[in-house]
């Protein structure tokens, strides 16, 4: 007896990794359903509002002036002595308001039923179908993708361990922020040290007197209010501001899962994505989203949506990101175990030096750097030591 159902794919949360899921799913022929806490997507904005052509290149989704407000030259990493690594790389300060106004109109256009100020209330398996509670009613769908965030209680309910290392989320305040000409550098400034232990401080200009400044801290609980306001008063000296030169106009908290390295994404009917999956950064999102929804079509299609065949999902996603997530993982941990000297001694290896032969995959990246502070210092890579330490 076939049973009625809303939607072949329910996705929870409009997060970039949940809009892709939703808009190629519907491109291949799934009936969808989007639902999102927020009563209009875009408002409020997600503060994470900067990305380079690097990582938008591997979702294959255009970078559209409509959305984009200030462009950049590229990206400086600044050591705890004030060593400096320029990359050269295309760069993007958003309104990210516009950003997610533009996939709106791509869900609309891809056939996707948007229903945005719905609370999802649980999640329940009824058979081989199930039936998601929320504020405005219960839905019964042949299969979910959750796309609800770093912490996602849908994933929860289902019992997968989305992510290997959840205790490496970093926690975080950004802040959009308002001084004199603070916005007309042309490059991200990514700084890294104890100040903001286990990954970085941050300052994205926006043009004009308009900036974000960031802090990213892990292993210090999620409060890390102290931090930024720390950060804060360090830029400003940096900069020659005076501190009550420096007015925060909107100030934001929460967390990446850049450490955490994805596990669990699939069970019987269910999908994460995003950062629910630990798939940290807007690109990288929209790409798993992607493979997301296309592997959630091509189930319902084949009337198929067990996790044996919905492990095509991470099979393809491994395919393209395991080894970056990794590498991406072992990084920062040296980074998070180094002392300030040690980040000064590596940084300086690569200070001022042509880095365009380290470009590659990130096994290959890894394998010439390593080779690279060989050839430039090798005293520096008694740093790399810091892997072995037990902290």
């Amino acid at each position: 007896m076939k049973v009625n159902t809303d939607a072949d794919v329910v996705v929870i949360g409009a997060s970039p990794a949940g809009i892709m899921a939703a808009r190629n799913a519907a491109m291949q022929g799934a009936d969808v359903i989007l639902l999102d806490r927020k009563e209009n997507m875009g408002h409020p904005p997600h503060p994470a509002n900067t990305f380079f052509t690097f990582m938008m290149d591997r979702s294959g989704e255009p970078i559209l002036d409509t959305y984009v407000v200030n462009r950049l030259r590229g990206m400086k990493i600044i050591s705890p002595g004030g060593m400096v690594v320029d990359i050269e790389t295309p760069g993007f300060f958003i309104d990210r308001s516009m950003f997610d106004i533009h996939y709106r109109t791509e869900l609309v256009n891809a056939g996707v039923d948007i229903r945005p100020g719905t609370e999802v209330l649980s999640v329940i398996r009824a058979g081989k179908l199930f039936r998601i509670s929320t504020s405005d009613g219960v839905l019964v769908s042949r299969l979910v993708i959750a796309a609800d965030g770093i912490e996602s209680k849908t994933a929860a309910r289902m019992g997968l361990k989305t992510t290997r290392y959840p205790g490496d989320i970093a926690w975080a305040v950004e802040a959009e922020v308002r001084a004199p000409g603070i916005g007309e550098p042309d490059m991200f400034e990514y700084y890294i040290g104890k100040h903001s232990p286990g990954w970085k401080s941050t300052y994205s200009p926006a043009g004009g007197d308009l900036a974000t400044l960031g802090v990213y801290v892990r292993r210090h609980g999620r409060e890390v209010s102290d931090f930024f306001d720390r950060w804060v008063e360090r830029f400003a000296k940096l900069k020659g501001y005076g501190t009550n030169d420096i007015e925060i106009i909107a100030r934001y908290t929460g967390g990446d899962p850049i450490a955490t390295v994805p596990h669990q994404m699939v069970a019987d009917g269910f999908m994460v994505t995003g950062g629910a999956a630990g798939q940290s950064g807007i690109g990288y999102g929209m790409r798993a989203g992607q493979i997301c929804g296309e592997v959630a079509a091509e189930a319902v299609a084949a009337d198929d949506v067990s996790k044996k065949r919905l492990r095509e999902y991470p099979k393809r996603w491994r395919g393209e990101f395991a080894s970056e997530y990794w590498m991406g993982r072992i990084g920062l941990e040296l980074v998070r175990k180094m002392t300030d000297k040690e980040i000064d001694t590596v940084v300086s290896v690569f200070a001022g030096r042509d880095l365009s032969s380290l470009r590659g995959t990130p096994l290959v990246q890894g394998m010439k750097t390593g080779l690279f502070v060989a050839r430039h210092k090798p005293s520096a890579l008694w740093a790399y030591r810091a892997l072995l330490r037990r902290k």
